[in-house]
């Protein structure tokens, strides 16, 4: 069912009436669509479709109909998503939240000005909230595997030479911190992913990659460089490390060991790298020719550059013996 009237005529009954409804920019493999509907009973809703578009194949991550169990799950555990009204395999239809996910819009606009210093705060925990969520949310076929190697293989596959990306391969490989118990792990919370008002974050979205982890990747992904958008301040561009860290302890999250931290977030940096190399790619070698995918190349260089400077001057302790 990729139809979105037919999908709220499913879920609401078939005199309901959709008087707007506008398709979102983004997504090649998906779609996304705000809608408008008003059910017999003379209600109205403002909507979210999300559906597969006809004929994609999905390069990554959770299917829609998984990702349904996880924003249910997620919103038992306390993390605020939206709410699923419907879902199928191909489709899921939630709560319109409104609000800002435009970064450069949250860190600069005044009307978020009073949000600003909560959002590191409310980020740990949002964190913590998903991080006891039941393991069971997550797809049965993820191993909750070592991504270290999995990203050397990724990065071996391109057949592009990256020293830099090789150093903190090596580095990262020989000062890797304890493990720490597995937890659902949301895969992309950061600044970007959030629905931000004037209060602060109203909503978490994209749980396409959520998978079983280290907890601390979560929170060493929100502190990557590219997602603070030329802002100073490490956590998302809106916050610092102490307000993060706090929030996320006092709402029940494992204690913070900072090494730990630092080298997820190392991770994390190197990751986008290699993922900056990978959309390139598929521009240069003809997959999918794109002025954005291009102009995503010179993220490579910045982030070699953001590697470099994090291994010079906050050298990670090797791992113990």
């Amino acid at each position: 069912m990729t139809d979105p009237h037919e999908i709220v005529r499913e879920a609401y009954g078939t005199e309901a009436v959709v008087p707007f409804s506008a398709r979102l920019p983004g997504g090649a493999s998906r779609e996304t669509w705000a809608l408008d509907v008003t059910a017999p009973d003379g209600s109205t809703h403002e909507l979210i479709l999300r559906l597969d578009s006809p004929g994609a194949t999905l390069e990554t991550g959770a299917g829609l109909a998984s990702e349904a169990v996880l924003m249910r799950a997620a919103a038992e555990a306390g993390v605020p998503v939206p709410r699923i009204v419907a879902c199928g395999e191909s489709y899921i239809l939630m709560s319109r939240v409104p609000g800002e996910t435009i970064p450069r819009k949250i860190l600069r606009d005044d009307v978020y000005a009073a949000a600003r210093p909560r959002l590191a705060a409310q980020c740990g925990r949002a964190l913590a909230a998903i991080h006891r969520m039941p393991l069971s949310a997550v797809p049965s076929d993820d191993d909750g595997g070592d991504p270290l190697p999995r990203w050397r293989d990724v990065l071996d596959q391109l057949g592009e030479p990256h020293p830099v990306f090789e150093l903190a391969l090596r580095r990262l490989a020989a000062t890797r911190p304890p493990g720490t118990r597995r937890t659902v792990v949301h895969g992309d919370f950061r600044n970007g992913n959030l629905i931000v008002g004037p209060e602060g974050v109203r909503a978490v979205l994209d749980w396409e990659l959520a998978h079983a982890g280290d907890p601390l990747e979560d929170l060493g992904w929100l502190c990557v460089k590219a997602w603070r958008f030329g802002s100073p301040l490490p956590v998302g561009g809106f916050g610092g490390y102490a307000d993060l860290i706090d929030a996320y302890e006092k709402a029940g999250g494992q204690p913070v060991d900072r090494d730990a931290l630092r080298w997820w977030e190392t991770f994390g940096v190197l990751k986008w790298g290699i993922i900056c190399v990978m959309q390139t790619m598929r521009h240069l070698r003809g997959g999918a020719r794109s002025v954005e995918l291009a102009a995503i190349g010179r993220r490579v260089c910045e982030t070699e550059w953001d590697l470099l400077r994090l291994l010079r001057e906050n050298p990670l302790p090797r791992a113990p013996s």
